[in-house]
């Protein structure tokens, strides 16, 4: 189990390692282009190789790249349902390059199509973004917090994707985190309720597809299905649910990543480290 956060990668991806190193990352999380859109900066092996050897130099145990926020596969739009599509395996190809062990990504929301047809509609494009991939890379869904139609709010409707028959060979994760859970209507403020959600996770998607988990208190109360991160202990899961968490046995090997604003990472990182410790 290691800790990391949100890095930036302004000046470019090879300042990204140093960026966490800096923090006091073991693991980071980075977009490797602009999350609203835009210019994408060319990435080759002589880049590739230099950003590997300061994670190595760093000893940063694991990267893992997170996608734009524009991405939406079941957009009635013709260029965005196909520019995610093309995105989502541009990233994966690019943090294949970089030695990132997952990409995660919110799938979008059912708001123009409806359920039904949005649905069918998603699964073809994941299944046309996967189809033919050979990175090292794996693709990982983010459970939502679900406001509005946003896709991927329940434990049901993340299953549904991952076992659909035309997804199921793609060997697609999950992205635990741990505010839009609490959002969500997954309670994990107590011992007793992390073991609880957990459970129900493993009944329904099964454990083994847990990869990693963002790490963040919340704004909102449980089950207010709005996205609002809130520095660890600050919040309304609070620091008993973060030693509860930190602490339950199905999650022993996941890797916790920070989203918390920047004034207090620091801070933020060293309570993860002292629960750990203890």
């Amino acid at each position: 189990m290691y800790f990391g956060a949100h890095v930036s990668m302004a000046g470019g991806l090879i300042n990204a390692p140093k960026n966490a190193h800096t923090l006091g990352c073991e693991v980071f999380q980075i977009f490797t282009r602009s999350p609203q859109g835009g210019y994408v900066a060319p990435l080759d092996k002589k880049i590739a190789d230099e950003f590997k050897g300061l994670c190595k130099e760093y000893d940063l145990k694991e990267c893992v790249v997170h996608t734009p926020y524009f991405i939406n596969f079941a957009s009635a739009n013709p260029r965005i349902k196909h520019g995610s599509s093309t995105v989502v395996r541009e990233e994966l190809e690019r943090a294949s390059l970089l030695g990132a062990a997952y990409v995660m990504a919110h799938l979008g929301s059912y708001k123009d199509l409806g359920e039904e047809a949005g649905f069918i509609q998603l699964v073809d494009g994941l299944n046309k973004t996967l189809d033919g991939y050979k990175g090292s890379a794996q693709f990982l869904i983010e459970i939502s917090a679900g406001a509005g139609a946003i896709i991927g709010d329940s434990f049901e409707e993340i299953a549904a994707i991952l076992n659909d028959k035309k997804l199921k060979k793609h060997n697609i994760g999950v992205c635990y985190d741990t505010q839009h859970g609490f959002a969500s209507g997954y309670d994990i403020r107590t011992a007793e309720a992390v073991e609880e959600t957990f459970k129900k996770f493993d009944e329904i998607i099964g454990i083994e597809k847990l990869k990693m988990s963002h790490c963040n208190d919340s704004k909102i109360e449980l089950g207010g299905h709005k996205d609002r991160h809130e520095h660890i202990g600050d919040g309304l899961i609070g620091k008993a649910g973060f030693e509860a968490l930190l602490k339950n046995k199905r999650l022993k090997n996941i890797n916790f990543y920070l989203e918390t604003e920047d004034d207090k990472v620091r801070e933020d990182l060293n309570i993860l480290k002292k629960i750990r410790a203890s």
